[in-house]
């Protein structure tokens, strides 16, 4: 058999005996539905249809949650095989180490794409039922589906370079937190105060807008933002969707899971069994 595909069918079993596949569901079925109800409802005074505002509502809910739901899945990946003592008989089966973690990635990947599917199923379901000419977003949907995966994959590389480097679950546990937070909360807090003190100089229109592409996530927002018709209803680097070609980002985001898988096998393959 495949090695790869052991370790990944060995990763979901655990998954589920674990509970992540089910609380990946719920978590992203449940602030689907919410954003769904919460968000459809000026969708008439904007001129926009129902689901392409949606679409912009879940937007921001993947930057922070999918994320998180890929580095919580990914930072015991290796540190629990370490603290297990399972890494050094993993070591001894046929397959390297780079096929190791493409196991795990795969089976992780799997995971957070049904996560995201159902979620974003709900939220179709429920703006359709309401508005049939919602319809008209289905594309912008599919669209956001695999940008999220694609930013899932970034941020599940990241957090097995984390468990690797960190070397304990408790370790990596807080390290991945502190990336959560830094590259999804401070950086954008950070370039704010940044644009806030430029005063509408340079920085702000010709650096800001390529330091934004620097952070996956900001990355994938604005890729969706650019590619959308409803940005006018979203807030926060918005401004910033219409100074950076929807390529660009996409070309980033394409990058982004292969450099994180590279750093996190470098880490790998330092580590000691």
């Amino acid at each position: 058999m495949n090695p790869i595909f052991a370790i990944a069918a060995s990763e979901l079993r655990i998954a589920i005996r674990n509970r992540w596949v089910a609380i990946s569901v719920v978590t992203m079925a449940v602030f689907a539905l919410v954003l769904t109800a919460a968000g459809s409802a000026p969708s008439g005074t904007l001129g926009v249809d129902r689901l392409s505002l949606t679409v912009a509502s879940l937007t921001s809910l993947a930057v922070y949650l999918v994320p998180l739901i890929a580095l919580l899945m990914s930072f015991d990946a290796v540190a629990g095989e370490v603290e297990r003592g399972t890494l050094a008989l993993a070591l001894t089966y046929p397959g390297s180490r780079a096929a190791m973690l493409a196991g795990k990635f795969v089976a992780h990947l799997g995971i957070l794409a049904l996560a995201v599917a159902v979620g974003y199923g709900i939220a179709a379901v429920t703006t359709l039922v309401n508005d049939i000419r919602a319809v008209a977003g289905l594309g912008a949907l599919w669209r956001l589906y695999w940008s999220s995966l694609l930013l899932g994959a970034t941020f599940l590389g990241v957090g097995y370079a984390a468990s690797a480097w960190a070397r304990r679950p408790g370790a990596a546990a807080g390290l991945v937190v502190g990336i959560w937070l830094a590259a999804v909360v401070l950086y954008d807090l950070g370039l704010l105060a940044a644009v806030v003190a430029d005063g509408g100089g340079k920085f702000t229109r010709y650096v800001f807008p390529w330091l934004l592409m620097g952070n996956p996530a900001d990355a994938f927002r604005l890729f969706n933002l650019a590619a959308s018709g409803a940005t006018s209803a979203a807030a926060g680097v918005a401004g910033a969707a219409g100074m950076v070609p929807a390529w660009q980002a996409l070309g980033l985001m394409l990058l982004w899971p292969l450099g994180a898988f590279a750093l996190a096998n470098a880490a790998f393959r330092r580590l000691a069994p």
